[in-house]
């Protein structure tokens, strides 16, 4: 065995990458058109294999759940795959390792998602969702370290990226995987028009979350049918949502300032810093027009999509920074 680039793990590593990205798209839609419990039954979709069920059923919520059902095998499928070609075909211990990580949490997060519809509990899709960021990262990192420039940086000459950013650029990281976090429970507890206008809030910088208003606000909200009722701490939990991400927009540019300062404009890190930056501008201009659109399918399935690409590009920075350092 042997570290060499393999073309065709790499490739194969991309595939499942994006296969996954495509995923939790599917999952965004899923959530948006409330089409979760469409499929009543599982490991089974209305009594029938999954892989056999008639077209007949395909309609409605129920093709996106059956759609993202039939995705998620495939991703399944794939990550085993790769798990396998990498403990027979990678000597770096660590990667073999990784692929195994890979290889369980797509079990658990099959599980999760089935338990969610078997069990009937919204609040499982919160945890359904962190374990999909998370796999995504996961996977998108194995393909890293399976392509040409990670096999070839060794022998490249490339200026250390200082400790300080390195940290910057983990924390904020973080910070979006947690912001992730909050949005995930506002979309499974139906909360995600609990502030109806952008940018105030009820009309206010902070909105009034007596129980009089929270009443008023209940009978004022337009939503997709049978949502739950609000609560105050629904609503407040949006506005933290609001906060939390001015606080990742204005880290994300300061990261990419410091990029180009101690760095160089044309460094490629600087550059995928800068792309960062656009995403979270993107991020929030689709926050803005999931509000003012009453919370459209699309947009808000867009800016699920975003989302998981911010954290993921925050992920991989660090790792290449890390990579870059380590071989100074």
């Amino acid at each position: 065995m042997n570290n060499k680039y393999n073309p065709a793990l790499f490739w194969f590593a991309v595939l499942n990458a994006v296969a996954t990205f495509l995923l939790i798209g599917l999952g965004g839609l899923v959530t948006s058109h409330e089409a979760g419990m469409s499929v009543p039954d599982w490991p089974t979709s209305y009594g029938y294999n999954m892989f056999a069920l008639p077209i007949k059923f395909w309609t409605g919520g129920a093709f996106f759940e059956h759609t993202h059902r039939l995705l998620a095998s495939v991703v399944g499928l794939l990550t085993t795959i790769l798990a396998v070609w990498l403990w027979l075909k990678d000597s770096r211990k660590w990667l073999t390792w990784l692929g195994i990580a890979a290889f369980l949490l797509v079990v658990a997060q099959g599980i999760l998602g089935g338990l969610r519809v078997r069990l009937q509990m919204d609040n499982l899709g919160i945890f359904h969702g962190a374990v999909a960021q998370t796999f995504l990262v996961l996977v998108c990192a194995i393909a890293l370290v399976t392509s040409r420039w990670w096999q070839n940086s060794a022998a490249q000459k490339q200026l250390a990226v200082p400790r300080g950013l390195r940290s910057h650029v983990l924390y904020i990281t973080i910070l979006i995987f947690i912001q992730l976090l909050i949005a995930a429970t506002m979309r499974h507890q139906h909360a995600g028009l609990a502030i109806s206008d952008f940018p105030l809030a009820h009309g206010k910088i902070w909105p009034d979350t007596s129980a009089e208003a929270i009443a008023r606000y209940n009978a004022e909200r337009v939503e997709i049918n049978n949502v739950k009722p609000l609560t105050a701490f629904q609503v407040n939990l949006q506005m933290i949502h609001r906060l939390v991400a001015y606080a990742i927009f204005l880290g994300v540019a300061a990261a990419a300032m410091l990029a180009r300062k101690k760095l160089g404009g044309r460094d490629g890190l600087t550059k995928f810093a800068f792309v960062w930056l656009g995403l979270l501008t993107l991020q929030i201009l689709l926050g803005a027009a999931t509000i003012w659109t009453n919370k459209a399918a699309d947009i808000a399935t867009g800016h699920v999509m975003v989302g998981a690409l911010a954290l993921l590009v925050g992920a991989l920075w660090w790792l290449v920074a890390a990579r870059r350092t380590a071989l100074t």
